[in-house]
């Protein structure tokens, strides 16, 4: 039988703007601890069945795809995968990164929230920006980052940029703690020393969400999805 976490038995231990670290009671005496971003009324852990799958992760990461395009429409030379060099303060380092961020309150009252953070993010973070003829989907609406301990989620969105300028490439646009050290373009076999190696050409490890914009690229099911 499946616990049931109901909202009075779920208590605030730690309370800040960024993270809450919340109680969750889930039997007389039993308790299972979740760092959260999300206000404890809007927890993943108390939603009903039917809430959960309505439900909108906390983050978009994005495949950010550039390719050229010849005058017939075809896709000429070498797709190349954009990543940037992140600083990340739990890790204390920069870390090999696709484009990511926060879905914001107002993306949530928008048709297709997930399609209009990854554009901002991408813009924020790349300066490229996806326009007509750029192909921008969905590939997974809700991952978790590790249920043991947070309810933290990701959707997973890929962006096909078609014959872009890359000397527009800049972070200049990242807000708040963000920051960068310069991209990667990233073609399929150096893709496959990425994930073969454990890690970035400097030897630095990367996070799963880098591994899952990888694999994604070299499956090539992006070349099949609208």
């Amino acid at each position: 039988m499946k616990p049931e976490i109901r909202q009075e038995h779920v208590e605030t231990l730690f309370d800040s703007r960024f993270i809450k670290v919340l109680d969750l009671q889930y039997a007389p005496g039993k308790h299972y601890y979740d760092a959260t971003r999300r206000p404890a009324e809007d927890i993943m852990a108390v939603k009903s069945t039917e809430d959960f799958k309505k439900a909108l992760p906390d983050a978009v990461s994005c495949v950010v795809i550039l390719c050229d395009k010849d005058e017939h429409g075809n896709i000429a030379g070498e797709p190349k995968l954009l990543l940037t060099h992140e600083f990340r303060y739990p890790a204390g380092q920069f870390l090999l990164s696709p484009p990511a961020g926060l879905i914001d309150p107002e993306d949530c009252l928008a048709p297709a929230p997930l399609l209009i953070t990854a554009a901002r993010e991408i813009r924020e973070e790349t300066g490229l920006v996806a326009e007509d003829g750029d192909r921008l989907f969905v590939v997974n609406p809700f991952l978790f980052s590790t249920p043991g301990m947070t309810d933290e989620s990701n959707a997973i969105v890929c962006a096909v940029l078609y014959n872009k300028d890359l000397s527009a490439l800049s972070s200049t646009g990242a807000v708040g703690s963000e920051c960068f050290d310069g991209f990667e373009l990233v073609d399929e076999p150096a893709a496959r020393e990425i994930l073969e190696t454990g890690t970035d050409a400097n030897g630095i490890y990367y996070s799963v969400y880098t591994w899952v914009v990888l694999m994604y690229f070299i499956s090539g099911l992006w070349r099949e999805s609208n």
